[in-house]
């Protein structure tokens, strides 16, 4: 598997972002209808480790939940991730126990905040940092939008759960940004950049450096910047990708935690210590203090890319990391994407250690003290093999409904009947906002279905299901018509090429029913007229193409609920 999951220097590029465009207009022609929603997981490692009443399942957040970053406010936390040209964007989770998440919505939910219309997949949003100053009792989500011709941007807000302020640019190049507060008041923000200009040694080689942020202004100070890591912790070694900066402050001393290695099979943490905020920052003996990548490819219930993390303090005075890793499935694919792990950390000593961070991970962890796991009840987040139904008829649909380069409401209207989808005269495969409502992939093995209301008027009309990775690797399994016919249509799209894998002819008197069947690699489209019964088209087909491995990219796969007027698929 291959060490960074795709080109980064592509991705790392902002002149290779697409500029930002307006929202494609909706068409006037036929709705679909989706009605009655239903993903169930059925994955063999939570079917082989059931939880016992005082444990709970790691990955927290199952599916493509990448690059955490963590803050507590009182006996809150609050959580966000990377959402790259995902719409709204940085979902945000709320726990009072790190067990029991609940999301509260996203950081950036208006098109004025999210410049993502015309971006690739894994443009957009990278490694959101949220933090909270005790200071002015505010927020402050910190990111890169590789979008817009934004860059390194920051949002704030009083309350995360009730709406966060407009982008305010920031004036520095590199990814990665984090921000620190310092028991003084003072503000510092880190981040990721390249050597300066005729000192870089090798492919990868990179350095961390640091501003002083002006509070008032909301902006770095100017000639203030300074390189406090150059290439990692030994630059001897040539070590590769030192980012995803972290400072925190313990016992009078600070702490700089970053991640190394590249975000694939040689992903890792590690540690520095300063006696200033401003270093210089020496490294620990005991570098790495997590990583899976010393251990044998063809371990069992495997764990691995783990790495690029963020600590936490809990009101008692014990410390856990959050951070992201991948679960391939037998074929080594990773359709699922970089989840949400977390870890208790020993502080015990000069520096932090995460617990069995160093040891092939297991997939459960005992229950902090006194709390109680909830998994998947009283609206909180579920775990292990859960089973997800939505009706699509409630006004307020989950915020785990999500949409691609503009927002969802620009192309549905929910009903008492399901949810309307008004198709965009773009397919799957367009580089701009889809009409697609998708839900994420959080399991190998898995059973969804859902109601279909649609009779298409022309060959130009199409919906149904996309299992999509990107616009360039995707399935398509949806209705059409040719002539005066009706057919059902299985295509795959594989590095921007689609081939019709099966078409059939049938007879849509009413509503069908359509249905995807995974088994770790394998997956089928099924379908059914009565309700009942179902039938295949196009026999089992891999689920390769859905995978980061294969695909390229940062992003987990995605399940949409699909309709366009620009259908290109043509029935045999």
């Amino acid at each position: 598997m291959r060490q960074n999951i795709m080109n980064l220097a592509f991705f790392r590029n902002k002149t290779n972002v697409l500029a930002a465009a307006a929202l494609l207009s909706v068409t006037s022609i036929s709705a679909q209808t989706f009605s009655d929603f239903t993903y169930r997981g059925n994955d063999k490692i939570y079917n082989d480790n059931p939880l016992k009443p005082d444990e709970f399942y790691s990955p927290i957040l199952q599916g493509c939940y990448p690059d955490p970053s963590i803050t507590r406010k009182g006996e809150d936390y609050y959580l966000v991730n990377s959402s790259f040209s995902m719409f709204p964007g940085v979902p945000i989770f709320t726990s009072k126990d790190l067990v029991n998440w609940k999301q509260v919505g996203h950081v950036l939910d208006r098109p004025s905040q999210l410049k993502v219309e015309k971006s690739g997949v894994s443009h957009g949003i990278y490694a959101p940092d949220i933090k909270y100053n005790k200071h002015n009792d505010t927020f402050y989500m910190i990111t890169t939008q590789f979008a817009g011709g934004i860059g390194n941007m920051v949002v704030k807000t009083k309350d995360p759960s009730k709406g966060w302020s407009e982008v305010q640019k920031l004036n520095f190049e590199g990814i990665d940004p984090a921000i620190f507060f310092d028991d003084d008041g003072k503000a510092y923000i880190v981040h990721n950049d390249a050597p300066p200009q005729g000192t870089e040694q090798y492919n990868g080689h990179r350095v961390i450096k640091m501003w002083d942020y002006d509070l008032e202004k909301d902006q770095v100070v100017a000639g203030s910047d300074k390189i406090i890591v150059n290439g990692g912790v030994d630059l001897s070694q040539k070590p590769i990708w030192i980012e995803g900066p972290h400072i925190y402050k313990k016992n009078g001393k600070y702490y700089l935690m970053c991640a190394e290695g590249g975000t694939g099979g040689n992903h890792s943490e590690v540690i520095f210590m300063s006696d200033s905020p401003k270093g210089p920052y020496v490294p620990a003996g005991n570098n790495p203090i997590l990583t899976q990548r010393y251990f044998p490819k063809d371990r069992k219930e495997k764990v691995d890319w783990a790495g690029h993390a963020d600590l936490i303090e809990t009101p008692d005075g014990q410390y856990y990391g959050v951070f992201l890793a991948i679960r391939p499935n037998e074929k080594n694919r990773v359709n699922k994407g970089r989840e949400t792990f977390i870890l208790p950390v020993d502080w015990s000593g000069k520096y932090p250690v995460f617990q069995n961070g160093l040891v092939p991970m297991k997939p459960k962890l005992k229950l902090p003290a006194g709390v109680q796991n909830q998994n998947g009840q009283n609206g909180f987040f579920p775990n292990g093999n859960f089973t997800y139904s939505d009706k699509l008829t409630d006004k307020n649909l989950d915020y785990r409904w999500i949409a691609m380069r503009g927002p969802r409401e620009s192309f549905i209207t929910v009903t008492k009947n399901g949810v309307k989808v008004n198709p965009f005269e773009t397919n799957i495969k367009a580089l701009a906002p889809v009409s697609a409502l998708f839900h994420k992939l959080q399991h190998e093995s898995f059973e969804t279905s859902v109601t279909l209301d649609f009779k298409p008027k022309s060959e130009k009309e199409l919906a149904g299901i996309t299992c999509y990775q990107s616009e360039t690797f995707n399935y398509v399994f949806g209705i059409t018509k040719k002539d005066k016919d009706f057919y059902i249509v299985l295509e795959r799209t594989e590095k921007g090429q689609s081939k019709l894998i099966a078409s059939e002819k049938i007879s849509l008197s009413k509503t069908v029913k359509l249905q995807v069947v995974a088994d770790k690699d394998e997956h089928s489209f099924n379908y059914s007229l009565d309700g009942k019964n179902y039938k295949n088209l196009g026999g089992p087909v891999s689920g390769d193409i859905l995978s980061t491995d294969v695909a390229g990219g940062f992003t987990g796969s995605l399940i949409g609920l699909y309709s366009t007027s620009s259908n290109d698929i043509i029935p045999n």
